[in-house]
């Protein structure tokens, strides 16, 4: 996947090159949310939307700044770009917030930590629905806006030659095989993972959040880190950033909408605060940090450590 990614971006730029990397990681996490649907485990299919959010944007984008900066003292990339992108995954989050602010505003109270499914409504199963409907327009926007009218800008290396390599075909088969085996190894590693999880005594909710999204994102975590580490970072945070905001703006609502067809009930999407406060602090830090289009290693460290401070907070919750 690492390679494929690569050869993809030398060809295209680093916006479709890791455009293609988060669609095809984050395609065993639609899978293991799916079945997560259909046994009626919302709240996890939740922890773990939640979960990637979180862990691109601290756990992946912190360890391609450590690595990448651990021998330079600064790396840059394209901060109009990432700018767009980031903004981009603000407001999706602020969307994906307000069906729990409704339901706090009418006086009901948010999903416990541990509850496997909450029936909230007919009227905030609706309301998610419709916004589900209106991230996936925007996401397809977005498409629009740095796929054709705005494509030189999110790929600046477009028009440089480069020989030799993989063809665009051999890249894109052989990045479906990965996610496709990706996929597999994720069903098998979550499932082991989670009865091991049940005899240790951790909770489901910690599970989703952290377990089931590093699992699920491995093969694309691995990538950005590995091409950070060669001073591409235009494309390790292509890859982190716009793998939140894919998650945010298809991924999630995608799920809402199957949920519609499959499982007990209708998937709302009202979060518990724990879930809400660790997307939008993770998403503002997001906002921040690609303001200079500048990184270095210390930043990456105080992500992390940010990531590992939540994890706690998760664990004892």
């Amino acid at each position: 996947m690492g390679k494929a990614t690569e050869e993809l971006a030398a060809k295209s730029g680093p916006g479709i090159g890791g455009l293609l990397n988060v669609t095809f990681g984050n395609a065993p996490e639609l899978i293991i949310a799916f079945f997560a649907l259909l046994e009626g485990l919302q709240e996890v299919v939740k922890a773990s939307i939640v979960g990637s959010i979180i862990g691109n944007i601290l756990l992946v984008l912190g360890a391609s700044m450590v690595v990448g900066g651990a021998r330079r003292d600064k790396q840059s990339f394209d901060r109009t770009a990432a700018n767009a992108q980031s903004a981009m995954l603000l407001l999706a989050v602020v969307a994906l917030a307000l069906p729990a602010l409704l339901q706090l505003v009418d006086g009901g109270g948010l999903p416990a930590v541990g509850e496997e499914r909450v029936d909230f409504g007919s009227d905030l199963e609706r309301l998610s629905f419709g916004v589900a409907i209106v991230l996936i327009a925007s996401y397809v926007l977005g498409l629009l806006f740095s796929l054709k009218t705005h494509r030189k800008l999110f790929n600046p290396y477009e028009a440089e030659e480069h020989e030799g390599g993989w063809s665009v075909r051999k890249s894109l088969g052989l990045l479906a095989l990965a996610g496709a085996l990706v996929g597999l190894m994720s069903e098998i590693l979550v499932g082991s993972i989670s009865e091991t999880a049940g005899e240790i005594g951790l909770s489901e909710f910690f599970i989703g959040v952290f377990i089931v999204a590093i699992v699920g994102n491995a093969a694309e975590h691995w990538v950005a880190v590995l091409v950070a580490a060669k001073d591409k970072m235009d494309l390790a945070v292509n890859i982190a950033i716009g793998s939140s905001a894919q998650i945010a703006l298809f991924v999630a609502p995608v799920l809402v909408l199957l949920s519609f067809l499959v499982g007990p009930n209708p998937l709302a999407l009202v979060f518990n605060g724990y879930e809400i406060a660790a997307m939008l602090f993770a998403v503002l830090i997001a906002n921040f940090l690609t303001q200079e289009g500048e990184t270095n290693w210390f930043e990456g460290v105080q992500l992390l450590a940010l990531y590992a401070v939540l994890g706690l907070v998760f664990f004892f919750a």
